[in-house]
């Protein structure tokens, strides 16, 4: 006779609140907060309508993407009762034929946010410690809370540093490397604070990295950084350091952030062993074909890292001219410091339907991180905070 199963005597199913399933959640995802995307956007779309809304939080590419990939997506549109390639076969072939990589070497993630959180998943557990820099970026701290694993931030370079402020200590993130680290997670350019590091100093931490220590370097920005400009890529050290993996997306710079596409580069078996966890499908049909439509773009890709130079000089001296301190930046956004007065100053600009990303969250509470727009973006933001500065400032 099967014995009759007891009603849970802490809740009935009308009560189970949050709390009550996150009781039973793993000790990992106990402690988490969920990703804060800074405002609910899609209300200020409806509230503002979206000629009048300015949208400088996210760090888009306000010249969209290439013509190609747009008429790549259009050519899907024939095919949509069909699953995409699971192995997303010619993009990869794409990419790696851009690297000077091989196939196996790439990974392919809904965003490369997937792939950083899968990264924490196969590679960190309960005993062990993942390494990263303090004002990183903050899915990082998701990634290593979710599986578990021990976070060690280390402090970022102080705000009186020379060149590179609020930007990672490579010197300090090696020291904090112990035994038990299985993970490194690195960001350049870095997000939020646009700073990044170059090939040298990257050079002199990899050559001190124990083998143990598997190293990610975040490349989101990569693309929009200055020709002339010494921001360091993992790309050239893959070869001699195994232990070594970087990831990238189609987000930023190519302008396609509605699809969610990233991808990693990394030694074959690192690959093979995360391949074990990637989701079936993970990348949808419409945006393996435009991503790489978008790669044989060059020369949109090359205008529009050259109009968001120009616009990030223009801005980034427009705020400084004002009196606002900013920090040097190889991104398509810039970390601004509005000072005590931020959260008004910030909540006044979004009553007039412009949307910064406010840092709180960051542990930057006087800090805005503002997306570079087109002329005439950076035009209306530099009004209306003009408007609200007057104001405060009264």
């Amino acid at each position: 006779m099967n014995a009759v199963r007891q009603p849970d005597t802490d809740a009935t199913p009308s009560t189970r609140d949050e709390a009550w399933f996150a009781a039973r959640a793993s000790r990992g995802v106990q402690g988490l907060k969920a990703y804060d995307p800074g405002h609910d956007l899609v209300a200020f779309r409806r509230r503002f309508g979206q000629s009048v809304l300015l949208e400088l939080g996210s760090n888009e590419n306000p010249y969209g993407p290439s013509p190609d990939a747009r008429a790549a997506i259009l050519d899907q549109l024939h095919s949509l009762h069909r699953y995409p390639d699971p192995l997303g076969a010619d993009l990869k072939r794409a990419l790696a034929a851009k690297h000077g990589a091989d196939a196996k070497q790439i990974l392919l993630g809904n965003g490369s946010h997937e792939l950083l959180m899968q990264l924490a998943q196969v590679f960190a557990g309960a005993e062990d410690e993942v390494v990263f820099s303090r004002y990183g970026f903050a899915v990082f701290a998701l990634a290593t809370q979710a599986a578990g694993a021990t976070m060690r931030i280390v402090p970022a370079l102080g705000e009186d540093h020379p060149t590179m402020p609020l930007g990672h200590d490579l010197e300090a993130i090696g020291a904090a490397i112990t035994d038990r680290t299985k993970l490194v997670y690195l960001a350049n350019p870095n997000n939020p604070t646009g700073t990044w590091f170059g090939r040298a100093a990257f050079q002199t931490f990899m050559a001190k990295v124990p083998a143990h220590a598997i190293v990610v370097v975040d490349e989101a920005y990569a693309e929009l950084a200055d020709a002339g400009a010494d921001v360091a890529t993992a790309l050239p050290l893959l070869a001699s350091h195994s232990n070594l993996a970087l990831t990238r997306t189609f987000s930023k710079a190519y302008g396609l952030a509605g699809l969610r596409v990233g991808y990693l580069i990394g030694a074959p078996g690192l690959v093979a062993v995360m391949e074990r966890l990637r989701e079936s499908f993970n990348v949808n049909g419409p945006a393996l074909a435009a991503c790489e439509a978008a790669l044989g773009d060059v020369a949109h890709l090359q205008w529009a890292r050259e109009r968001n130079a120009e616009q990030r000089a223009a801005l980034s001296g427009a705020f400084e001219r004002r009196g606002l301190r900013v920090m040097p930046s190889q991104t398509n956004f810039v970390l601004v410091r509005f000072g005590p007065d931020t959260a008004r100053i910030e909540a006044a600009l979004t009553q007039r339907g412009v949307v910064l990303r406010p840092m709180g969250g960051y542990g930057l509470p006087e800090y805005l991180r503002v997306t570079v727009g087109t002329v005439d973006e950076n035009r209306r933001l530099l009004a209306a905070v003009d408007d609200v500065l007057a104001e405060v400032r009264a």
